[in-house]
């Protein structure tokens, strides 16, 4: 296999356009792409007109607007290129209206009430920075989603409208340190974790099939205790699915680079380069779908849950972000002498300003259901918001803040003590795995996203407060009659001001809990607890302000979201229901009926004192029968309250604060249950089965 020669065949890349489009049709188009400038219909169809044309010469009939409406996952409705012709003929012909424009059904969509359901016309608008692509036969063109109304009903629209605001922010601050830059975009790179496991077992459990996560399962004899997975050997079945993978995303210009067994059982990661944040998001979306179409393949599953198990390890998606110029230059590059970078100083001092000023729209950007499993166990960071940023760099900062010179030490050298093995210099810092926002060299690694969500919503957030502390800092400084002097006390006073979110120890302690408390630091443990500080006036204003969302879109978003949370609930109280009812107690009525049986035959034939083993475990199964059957009930009883509460915030907090609680009742005397009852009679795969047999 040729790599070089499969990458980008699948997508209309800027070598494909350079080779088929007129010399001044390309020069527009690009001129569109890199500086936003409007689209004249004359571009639009001839780009039209040359994509159908190389679709066609790829087998393609189909093309459709392929968008991403707020259910976080995609959508498309597929149109042929054919048009009829006199005799009963067809001719294939795709205009530039049609590309710039699609008119799906909006009515099914989720909108938070921006419109009725009534109300179906919606309408997809083509994004020319985001390549189309072909898949599964059809001509892919990624697109914008929005209302009759203008309304944005998708996570594309806010994206590239909080991607206009930073540009314009930071070439404002660059301008000040005399340069003429035209562009400046966010990059992402999101490293992708999931788990992978047998189809026929998946096939056997209805929470996987319904929940995307198992609602019940006792901890198997091994776990992920010895750390044996990690970066282990990829075993043949999953290193085909992997090769195949990495195939199918390298045709879709989709830049995995990395591959590797992750800590839990089963679990794995895949880690692209970054590129341009929008691109960025299509392309995690396309990657997610695509592990789930190849692992079907392989008969497996690909899960994308943050918590698919009890007691290991769930997936995250670590959001690598960085700001970067037309130039090449990376923002964020502190450079060999970070202490005399005034630039990148400022530019840190904002996002710190940023983070501390808007802690909750960060911890709400990753708030939903599947991640409330996750977030602060010891293998996520912690529900509080903090920054790591090193040693060196703290040290610079705090020299900054105290008016004190920085002591810069030298570079330290690697000595392994084996002679042939090569001494190499010793980064300035250590990395931390514990912290939600760590500067990582030369950008910020955001780690608390969730394996299944968008991207998109986590990076409006960076990006839109970002710009705001970064429009304050230009406000401030445009006016200064010493730059250099209004520039030094600026970064001081900020970092004074704002230096209770840096935090370069121990996330996942209960002393940084208690320190973080003292520091005033948000610690919004549940959805339920972050997600209406989207709805805080100092948000919305933000929002409104830098033109991200109207105030319609975040009370929409809201609604949606929360609505979102209560219905992933409902449907795991539905499944651990039924589970419950058609295959747990059966399966445990059973084994203890056989139990009794050979209770008795003990007993009638050699004494009452030598079934005693079997009578011990008939009153165990019993007493554990009817602590299930109570707990199910109580569960039933407390859901029937849902119909009582028309506030969608107030059902929420009552999902978090009584049927949780209730489910988890359920599950441990049914996991108990599990632990004693006969193999060949339990329902449905164990842990032991699901994470141990690929």
């Amino acid at each position: 296999m040729d790599v070089s020669t499969i990458f980008g065949s699948m997508v209309f890349n800027e070598t494909v356009m350079q080779e088929r489009l007129p010399k001044e049709i390309f020069k527009s188009l690009k001129q569109t792409m890199e500086e936003g400038t409007a689209l004249d219909l004359t571009v639009a169809n001839s780009v039209a007109n040359a994509m159908k044309n190389w679709a066609i010469e790829k087998g393609v009939t189909h093309y459709t607007h392929w968008f991403q409406p707020m259910t976080g996952i995609t959508a498309e409705k597929h149109d042929s290129f054919i048009s009829p012709m006199p005799g009963g003929k067809v001719i294939m012909e795709f205009s530039g209206k049609e590309l710039i424009k699609g008119e799906p059904d909006g009515s099914s969509f989720p909108s938070g009430g921006l419109r009725a359901t009534c109300e179906a016309r919606g309408y997809t608008a083509w994004d020319p920075t985001s390549y189309a692509f072909i898949k599964d036969g059809s001509l892919c063109i990624p697109t914008a989603f929005c209302s009759y109304s203008g309304d944005a009903l998708d996570k594309k629209t806010p994206l590239l409208r909080s991607m206009e605001v930073i540009d314009k922010q930071c070439r404002r601050i660059l301008k000040l340190f005399g340069k003429d830059i035209k562009k400046v975009t966010p990059t992402v790179g999101p490293e992708q974790e999931y788990f992978l496991i047998d189809k026929d077992l998946y096939d056997k459990r209805k929470d996987l099939m319904f929940c995307n996560r198992t609602i019940f399962g006792a901890k198997p004899p091994k776990g992920q205790e010895l750390e044996d997975h990690y970066f282990g050997a990829i075993k043949p079945r999953v290193d085909a699915f992997m090769k195949e993978l990495d195939e199918e995303l390298w045709k879709l210009g989709i830049l995995s680079k990395t591959k590797h067994n992750e800590v839990a059982p089963c679990q794995h990661e895949m880690a692209p380069i970054f590129t341009t944040t929008n691109l960025s998001a299509d392309q995690n979306q396309l990657t997610m779908e695509i592990m789930k179409k190849v692992a079907q393949k392989h008969n497996l599953v690909c899960i994308l849950h943050e918590k698919p198990f009890a007691g290991v390890n769930g997936s995250g998606k670590h959001n690598n972000w960085s700001l970067s110029t037309n130039t090449g230059e990376n923002l964020l590059e502190p450079g060999n002498t970070p202490e005399d970078n005034a630039q990148f100083l400022l530019v840190l001092t904002a996002i710190i300003k940023a983070v501390d000023e808007y802690q909750d729209l960060l911890r709400l950007s990753v708030a939903f259901a599947g991640n409330d499993h996750r977030l602060g166990a010891d293998e996520a960071p912690p529900a509080i918001i903090s920054i790591f940023l090193g040693d060196e760099l703290t040290a610079i900062l705090e020299s900054i803040m105290s008016g004190k010179p920085y002591d810069k030490k030298a570079k330290e050298v690697m000595k392994l003590g084996v002679d042939i093995l090569p001494a190499f210099p010793k980064d300035n810092t250590d990395r931390n795995r514990t912290s939600p926002f760590a500067f990582t060299g030369n950008k910020f690694e955001f780690r608390s996203l969730g394996s299944s969500m968008s991207i998109s919503c986590p990076n409006i957030m960076l990006n839109t407060i970002t710009a705001e502390a970064l429009c304050q800092f230009a406000d401030e400084l445009e006016k200064a009659d010493d730059f250099n002097t209004a520039l030094n006390a600026l970064i001081k006073k900020t970092l004074n001001e704002h230096k209770r979110i840096i935090f370069n120890g121990d996330g996942y302690s209960q002393e940084w809990v208690e320190e973080a408390e003292r520091r005033g630091l948000l610690n919004l443990k549940t959805t339920t607890d972050a997600l209406p500080h989207f709805l805080d006036e100092k948000n919305i204003q933000l929002f409104l302000k830098h033109k991200v969302h109207t105030k319609a879109e975040i009370e929409a978003r809201y609604k949606i979201q929360m609505e979102d949370y209560c219905k992933v609930l409902n449907i795991e109280v539905m499944t651990m229901l039924e589970m419950v009812k058609r295959e747990i107690l059966p399966a445990v009525i059973n084994f203890t009926k056989d139990v009794a049986d050979s209770a008795l035959s003990v007993k009638n034939l050699l004494g009452e004192s030598r079934a005693k083993t079997q009578i011990e475990l008939v009153k165990t199964l019993s007493a554990l029968t009817d602590e299930l059957t109570n707990t199910t009930a109580n569960l039933e009883e407390i859901i029937g309250k849902i119909k009582d509460y028309d506030d969608v915030t107030d059902c929420a907090k009552f999902y978090t604060a009584a049927v949780i609680p209730a489910m988890n009742d359920v599950r441990q005397i049914a996991d108990k249950l599990e632990t004693i009852v006969g193999n060949d009679y339990w329902p449905f795969p164990t842990y032991a089965d699901l994470l141990f047999r690929i």
